[in-house]
């Protein structure tokens, strides 16, 4: 389950509440679900019993145990928490570890695309100057990846956006894009000098180089008779590795985030999101690497077929994000 799922899970709740009579309130557009704060409960809070506290005319622990009712066992929830005032905690169950890499797989560059917009229209004014032309290039196709009708029109909504200059001629178009939807939009695009350089302080480098890392160690386990799309339920045959089990834990977790990067930088007008997340995603594949493949004398084993896919999963939601960015994705470099 993702943040967005949970998100959707929790308005559900609200709604149940609403047409049982439980709760007299409007029903929000969207529940706010973020990270649980270290010390909290759970993976994940959300703070609408708080919010609804008082347009229901009752205590937020009262409006949080409505609602804890109703997402109690819940698709996706292990648990459910009342803390503090009345926030709510969430504990997810853990899936297959083979199900993300398939999900991924099947989707491919889409996934992460859905239809949580679905009915809403959005025009963005006309743009005057190059970084405006390129922000709204990149939030049209956001949106539309979200369901929602986006385009430009006369009138439409209006950008702040810090200007910059656009230097395709210099620096080329993927990294002059970089250059442009990588800050915050209310921040100045830094000197794309950086961009030329190949190091790892270069976020577009290390964004492709990961990228191009993957592709590699799909040729790579072949010629070793590592295939990705194997069975991997052999669990005897898994050889303990706490260092490749960190890793890969914290890469499936930005992997599992995405579609609500994706959803947030849409509803938020911030590109930005997807590029910083890619980023993450190719720092944790680069720290991970090491442990896909067998070394030395190791026989390919269900932990190295499972770490292949993980990998593979990984460089298709790299390829996927700088193509949300309008950015290529180049299998070698």
């Amino acid at each position: 389950m993702t943040p967005a799922d949970l998100s959707l899970t929790v308005r559900r709740a609200v709604r149940r509440a609403v047409d049982d009579g439980a709760l007299r309130v409007d029903v929000p557009p969207r529940v706010k679900v973020e990270k649980a704060r270290p010390g909290g409960v759970g993976e994940y809070a959300s703070s609408v019993a708080l919010s609804l506290a008082r347009p229901a005319g009752r205590s937020a622990l009262d409006v949080a145990s409505v609602l804890k009712e109703r997402l109690d066992g819940a698709d996706g929830i292990l648990a459910v928490d009342i803390t503090g005032p009345g926030f709510l905690n969430f504990t997810l169950r853990r899936a297959d570890a083979a199900a993300l890499p398939r999900e991924i797989a099947a989707a491919g560059t889409a996934y992460g695309r859905g239809d949580a917009l679905a009915g809403r229209t959005v025009r963005f004014a006309p743009a005057r100057e190059a970084r405006a032309a390129v922000v709204t290039d990149c939030l049209v196709g956001l949106l539309r990846g979200q369901g929602a009708d986006a385009g430009t029109a006369p009138g439409g909504e209006r950008l702040h956006i810090h200007p910059g200059a656009y230097e395709p001629a210099r620096l080329g178009t993927d990294a002059a894009r970089w250059r442009l939807l990588r800050p915050a939009l209310h921040d100045r695009p830094p000197d794309g000098d950086a961009l030329l350089v190949r190091h790892e302080r270069n976020g577009l480098f290390r964004v492709r180089y990961a990228h191009s890392r993957a592709r590699r160690l799909l040729v790579n386990g072949a010629d070793l008779g590592v295939l990705s799309d194997a069975p991997s339920d052999a669990a005897a045959d898994v050889p303990a590795d706490a260092a490749a089990d960190t890793t890969a834990a914290a890469l499936t977790g930005l992997l599992r985030e995405y579609p609500g990067v994706l959803l947030s930088a849409a509803r938020f007008r911030a590109p930005d999101r997807v590029a910083r997340h890619a980023e993450a995603v190719a720092d944790a594949l680069l720290d991970f690497q090491h442990a896909v493949l067998p070394r030395g004398d190791e026989k390919p084993s269900a932990a190295h077929r499972a770490r292949l896919a993980l990998a593979e999963a990984a460089g298709t939601v790299l390829a996927g994000g700088l193509s949300v960015l309008g950015i290529s994705a180049p299998d070698r470099i």
